[in-house]
């Protein structure tokens, strides 16, 4: 019998290129994620009372729509800064909820309670996406020589905005964001969240964020301070390309690096942390909406991801039951040692670095073997964002249905203010 070489051994060049491919992947995505120390914030010490004149006025801005479970901890954490020269604006975009209530309420009772501002919305207006359009107005009130964007699922440590502004200051950056420590208290938290942080940080790694000759560029929309006048001069959420962008934080770091401002991204996990998703519907709803949009190289790279993400997240699982089939039927081609090697390889890598990625979130060690599970449903996120995004459908957040740019304005409480007339088209309540 004529002997053949192994690379004539299809199985065992397939096994061998999977396992180098697999290793070198999660070698590549640590040493492009791993924090650098500089890029950390400097958290100050809390302070037991505030100056109300001492440094620039800034202005925090809270887009909320329907948040009735999350706003009245994140306005409270607000009144509570220890920086004593800020507003807060909250602008209720429609809500349908307890939320404007909530609010009434910490204007009316809270010690602070002089500093909250609330915006109410009536309707959205044609070509703008629901957040961008309500920082946009919020801005309009703004009185602020620096601006905070936050969301309305956030907590703010009382240090959070002294410690992020005097660092701004003294490094003199336009735009200053914080990454924030994800609360993670449910079972489906802990299985998506590491996967979500994967994707993002490998497209967008924070030393290419922070160095001023890259393009890659984005920020942490639960938490972007940025000047006012830095704000003014890009034309803001205004701008005619950031009105109706589902990725309103993205989109405005790249107009920032574009214009030539310094972008700085640091680790905040101390000082800031969100409840992003209470449920799996609502985990696959949130990034279904961001996930084809948010990838960086258009359809060709997100096809590569359809491709590539089972590969790193559920075969090296699977690995040592296909190397023992295909053994079986190729009596010789691949040992047991080898297949096991390679299997090991693989599952060393994926997991050594899943254990550190944990570690970073806060999530046990053992959910590391949820990549499968985390990688099925990935892929079926993704490629449902893909799917509806190109047939037009769009993506529905908040009651709204988008496209990339489009909004269906569909809700009942929108068709509603509608026909109410175009006439008073934002109604605002202020205490002071």
């Amino acid at each position: 019998m004529r002997k053949q070489h192994w690379l004539g051994s299809w199985p065992r060049i397939l096994l061998w290129a999977h396992a180098i491919g697999v290793v070198g992947f999660f070698l590549v995505v640590w040493q492009r994620t791993r924090p650098d120390k500089k890029d950390s914030i400097k958290t100050l010490p809390v302070e037991a009372s505030t100056q109300p004149t001492v440094g620039p006025l800034v202005s925090i801005i809270v887009p909320a729509r329907n948040e009735e479970l999350n706003i009245r901890r994140c306005v409270t954490s607000l009144l509570e800064q220890d920086y004593g020269h800020y507003e807060v604006i909250v602008v209720d975009d429609g809500s349908t909820d307890g939320t404007a209530r909530i609010l009434d309420e910490l204007a009316a009772t809270h010690p602070n309670g002089n500093r909250l501002y609330v915006l109410r919305l009536r309707d959205l207006p044609a070509d703008w996406a629901g957040k961008p359009h309500a920082i946009h107005m919020g801005t309009q009130e703004a009185r602020g020589e620096w601006l905070l964007f936050t969301d309305a699922d956030t907590w703010h440590a009382p240090n959070a905005l002294r410690s992020s502004l005097t660092q701004a200051l003294e490094e003199r950056a336009d735009m200053f964001t914080l990454g924030s420590q994800q609360e993670l208290p449910k079972f489906w938290n802990k299985v998506m969240m590491p996967m979500a942080y994967l994707g993002i940080s490998m497209q967008y790694p924070p030393r290419l964020v922070n160095d001023p000759l890259s393009r890659v560029a984005v920020a942490n929309g639960q938490y972007i301070l940025i000047r006012r006048e830095v704000y003014d001069a890009i034309g803001g959420y205004e701008r005619p390309e950031l009105r109706a962008t589902l990725l309103d934080d993205r989109d405005l770091a790249r107009i920032i690096k574009q214009q030539g401002f310094r972008l700085h991204f640091v680790d905040g996990r101390d000082l800031v942390h969100v409840y992003m998703y209470r449920s799996l519907k609502d985990e696959w709803s949130g990034w279904r909406k961001n996930a084809y949009l948010g990838s960086r190289g258009g359809l060709l790279f997100v096809l590569l991801e359809l491709i590539g993400l089972p590969q790193v997240s559920i075969a090296p699982f699977i690995l040592p039951l296909l190397a023992f089939l295909t053994r079986r039927r190729e009596s010789g081609r691949i040992g047991a040692t080898e297949a096991s090697v390679a299997t090991g390889l693989e599952l060393t890598a994926l997991v050594t670095y899943r254990v550190w990625l944990n570690r970073q979130l806060q999530v046990p060690w053992y959910y590391a073997f949820t990549q499968p599970l985390a990688g099925a449903i990935f892929e079926g996120i993704l490629g449902e964002s893909t799917w509806r995004i190109l047939t037009k459908r769009g993506v529905d957040w908040r009651g709204r249905v988008y496209n990339g740019g489009a909004v269906k304005r569909n809700d009942a409480a929108l068709e509603e203010a509608q026909e109410v007339g175009k006439a008073g088209r934002t109604e605002s309540t202020a205490q002071r």
